[in-house]
């Protein structure tokens, strides 16, 4: 048996705190009848009815894609820096925003990373209610691979970096190396300019790129995820955000 909770977060329903969230409500029936206790356990093949009160909420709850500038933490606010979440003001709102969504401090609530960006780095960050999309950026069996720019210096070498360092290394950063004992998937990893790699993962490791880098002797002089999935970056200035459209998935 399976807690009920873990069996909707399983089946992709929605995430656990969103279950048992649900589950306190009374808007979750098992085989017809209404579950209204923490903790309830059920078998995996029991059959599992959501309200349409718990759809509609989950339906109202908004992503945004943030694109963040150097000295701002992804998650909550550190030694003094802020979190990117504080750029999601209707003044920082990108112009370029189709989704037809209208601000509301609402969206502020539970708006949590998915996935995080390192203080020194820049670009995509994912800011979500939505627990099916955090599990599918971040959780244990994403498949969700994410794209990343990075200037690099190797040695002396600041210009025509390509052209130094060795065929095996990068080979190396592709695939054979290891991070806290642990094998690293497989990553595509290529030259976009002699002075720029383009990393492609689907796993992400704490400061992955830049321990990846300092393995092979490489030194990342800037960091710039692009894309996570299917969602781009795009034409998002720094330090501006927009909302999720309908049309979107990762």
């Amino acid at each position: 048996m399976l807690r009920l909770s873990k069996l909707m977060s399983k089946l992709g329903l929605c995430s656990r705190r969103e279950a048992d969230e649900w589950i306190e409500k009374g808007w979750v029936m098992v085989d017809g009848e209404r579950v209204d206790t923490l903790g309830t356990k059920v078998f995996p093949d029991q059959r599992i009815d959501i309200d349409p009160a718990a759809e509609a909420f989950q339906s109202s709850q908004v992503t945004v894609i943030v694109h963040k500038p150097v000295g701002l933490v992804s998650g909550q606010a550190e030694d003094g820096y802020q979190p990117a979440i504080t750029l999601v003001t209707p003044e920082n709102r990108w112009e370029g925003d189709h989704s037809g969504i209208r601000f509301s401090a609402s969206h502020l609530r539970q708006l949590a990373p998915a996935g995080r960006l390192d203080i020194d780095s820049t670009g995509l960050l994912v800011l979500t209610q939505d627990g099916r999309i955090a599990k599918q950026l971040i959780g244990g069996h994403s498949e969700v691979d994410k794209e990343y720019l990075v200037r690099v210096a190797y040695g002396e070498h600041t210009v025509d970096v390509e052209s130094h360092f060795p065929a095996e290394k990068l080979a190396l950063l592709c695939h054979g190396l290891s991070l806290d004992d642990v094998e690293l998937k497989p990553a595509q990893v290529n030259w976009q300019n002699g002075e720029q790699l383009r990393f492609v993962l689907n796993e992400g490791k704490k400061r992955q790129i830049r321990r990846m880098c300092e393995l092979v002797g490489l030194e990342v002089v800037g960091l710039k995820r692009v894309r996570m999935g299917q969602v781009m970056l795009g034409a998002l200035p720094p330090g501006q955000w927009r909302y999720l459209s309908e049309d979107e998935s990762f």
